[in-house]
């Protein structure tokens, strides 16, 4: 009883500490997807030239979109002639990386890793793009055409995704909806509806996502990031992961083995990493779980060589691998260059006195959770009800 409740407590520090910062972050979502829509990303990245790379690097960076949200995105991209190379680039930068997260990077680790964060995505992002332009012009290969929807599971019990035809999402259930940014691909069963044309109308739809779909995507995941490190500040002991792995190479490669099969977005793996942290984990093998975490698993992969090509996606996981491993050593020697810690550099808030506002912020974050699913969950019940 004496574990569960520390967990507990662990937990709730943490979604104190972080509440205020995501609830700014989907703000800020709301804004980008009112008024920088997919249109403006389409249009700014449909030459074929080498500068999309980095144009679609960067526009990726603050989109909130997880690794399997990023692919109907990616495909419009694709479809609207954006070149493979521009395409992987936004498969990487988004994912790994975001507005929420960013924010969350803050509240839970230090300003050197909030800035960093984005700026490894936005690397990687572009050396991937590049190489595998690079390898298409080499081999003379033209982008084909992928007339079959991609079809992506997800927790709403529909099976979806975009057709890089039509740009439509073909459901289980024999319907055809327009393709949304959704972190699942679709919405399977809504109604699509067109963007509002003035101020106050695109403000209020742009936070209707954010704060609805956008929040429910992600929002589950974060939680179960927020329990998992109270789980983690519970159970493993202060200067654990230092004492027993060191803080060298092989953490690093430990955290590579565990992020490249699993699948976290990078919301929920901000929590994770600075629970680790806490622990003694070092600042370079954070990044390495950052970064390929969200980026790579074994559902979204299988997809993006559907999209890419099998060539230009093992060129993109390498390139993700290969990143992820030399960056978190730069980072490391950063921090080293500094004179920080690698070792104690995580700023903890296990000393601060959160007030009203944390938990104020903390309630309200909870509540956009929650809410939708109990009221699903009741018209569901409804619905059983009623067919008896």
């Amino acid at each position: 009883m004496n574990i569960l409740i520390s967990i507990a407590q662990e937990s709730w520090e943490v979604l104190l500490q972080s509440a205020p910062f995501m609830l700014f972050g989907f703000f800020v979502a709301g804004l980008l997807k009112a008024f920088v829509g997919p249109e403006f990303i389409s249009k700014n990245l449909g030459s074929g030239k080498t500068s999309d790379v980095f144009k679609a690097s960067l526009l990726g960076v603050p989109i909130p979109l997880c690794s399997c949200g990023v692919i109907p995105a990616a495909a419009q991209l694709k479809q609207q002639g954006a070149s493979k190379g521009a395409t992987t680039s936004f498969l990487i930068s988004t994912p790994e990386t975001g507005v929420d997260s960013i924010a969350v990077t803050y509240a839970l680790l230090d300003p050197v890793m909030t800035f960093f964060r984005p700026f490894a995505a936005f690397i990687t992002a572009v050396i991937a793009g590049v190489l595998v332009d690079r390898y298409e012009k080499t081999n003379g290969t033209k982008t084909p055409s992928i007339p079959e929807p991609i079809l992506i599971s997800h927790d709403h019990g529909h099976e979806c995704g975009c057709n890089d035809s039509n740009l439509s999402c073909q459901c289980s259930d024999d319907t055809e909806q327009s393709c949304s940014e959704s972190s699942c691909g679709c919405g399977c069963g809504e109604e699509s509806s067109s963007l509002p044309e003035t101020f106050t109308g695109k403000l209020t739809a742009g936070m209707q996502y954010s704060f609805g779909n956008l929040l429910q995507d992600i929002g589950i995941w974060f939680l179960g990031g927020v329990i998992l490190a109270g789980i983690f500040g519970a159970l493993i002991p202060d200067g654990f992961i230092e004492k027993n792995l060191g803080d060298g190479f092989l953490p690093l490669l430990i955290m590579l083995a565990a992020a490249v099969p699993l699948y976290v977005c990078a919301t929920a793996s901000t929590p994770i990493a600075a629970a680790l942290a806490l622990k003694g984990l070092s600042p370079g093998a954070a990044l390495v779980f950052l970064l390929a975490g969200p980026a790579t698993n074994a559902a979204s992969f299988t997809v993006v060589a559907k999209l890419l090509g099998k060539r230009s996606a093992f060129i993109y996981l390498g390139t993700i691998i290969i990143c992820s491993l030399v960056l978190g050593v730069f980072v490391n020697w950063l921090y080293y260059s500094l004179g920080m810690s690698i070792t104690d550099w995580v700023q903890s808030g296990a000393e601060d006195v959160h007030g009203l506002f944390y938990t104020v912020s903390a309630l309200i974050l909870l509540a956009f959770i929650a809410i939708p699913k109990v009221s699903a969950l009741i018209r569901g019940k409804s619905l059983t009800g009623h067919s008896h």
